[in-house]
């Protein structure tokens, strides 16, 4: 574990009242704007120093989910990120610290090495020391690829020599044999611990997390069914993205979304040889 990995999961997993570590130079990179406040909404206000980076704008472009709401897929993005900067703020976190790939809604699988290319440079310049992000588990195809852009910028900047965060992972929901499991990680391939920290959270933190969620008026029937118990850390497993990450079939094979675990896999193929990281990745 790089120190930079245990001092963000020291500041996560520290119990209410208890005096935090300094925080490392840390970006949080979610897929969508809410994932960061589903996975880490108590812990929120312990990043506010941190910088926070939504790889998808949050807008299906077939505008499906838009019109729902009255909306065009552009104003459905804008609401979304609106939101994220309402629930940020009450939290102690400006909005300039929020930035966007925008890569459209369940596009970003078809991104993947631009998106990597993108995340490199930006780490670099911000001298980010660890990212919190999301596991490789089959849940969302957005989560997927945003675990591979992350794992691939890093992989890259050690490519160029070039000084490299550490990987933090926040458990989100992948598919078990039983069904949906949330804020629990898949084991690890590897079999090596996994350090996960599991934080239970105190009645005032649910109450909080709760809050911060209802926020989000746009997504309100899909996060009504996440629980606000608890919330789970682990320095990410080295993934090998060209395998399944789980046998049976992947939660989001179980929706219309247009992707497969076959063609997510290889869209991964493809950006690793445009990227030059077969064999190091």
């Amino acid at each position: 574990m790089l120190p930079a990995e245990a001092a963000l999961l020291s500041v996560l997993g520290a119990p209410a009242g208890e005096r935090l570590r300094p925080l490392p130079a840390t970006m949080v990179v979610g897929a969508h704007p809410d994932d960061e406040t589903v996975g880490a909404g108590s812990r929120l206000p312990r990043l506010a120093a941190a910088r926070f980076l939504c790889v998808t704008d949050g807008a299906p472009r077939n505008g499906e989910d838009a019109s729902r709401h009255g909306f065009t897929p552009e104003e459905y993005a804008r609401a979304r990120r609106l939101e994220l900067q309402t629930v940020l703020v009450r939290c102690g976190i400006a909005p300039s610290r929020l930035a966007s790939l925008e890569a459209p809604d369940q596009q970003a699988p078809l991104l993947l090495a631009p998106l990597a290319r993108t995340l490199a440079d930006r780490l670099a310049e911000e001298g980010t020391e660890v990212i919190l992000t999301h596991a490789y588990e089959g849940g969302h195809p957005d989560h997927d690829a945003t675990a591979f852009i992350v794992h691939a910028a890093v992989a890259l900047l050690r490519a160029r020599r070039e000084r490299f965060p550490g990987i933090v992972e926040m458990a989100s929901y992948h598919r078990a044999p039983d069904g949906v499991r949330t804020f629990g990680f898949l084991p690890r391939a590897d079999g090596e611990e996994d350090h996960a920290v599991t934080v239970a959270l105190t009645p005032e933190e649910q109450r909080f997390k709760a809050d911060l969620i209802a926020s989000f008026a746009t997504q309100r029937q899909t996060l009504e069914s996440f629980p606000v118990d608890r919330e789970g850390f682990r320095p990410a497993p080295r993934y090998d993205f060209r395998q399944p990450p789980h046998a049976g079939k992947l939660h989001y094979e179980h929706y219309p979304w247009g992707m497969s675990g076959d063609h997510f896999r290889a869209l991964v193929a493809e950006a690793m040889s445009e990227l030059g990281l077969a064999g190091l990745l």
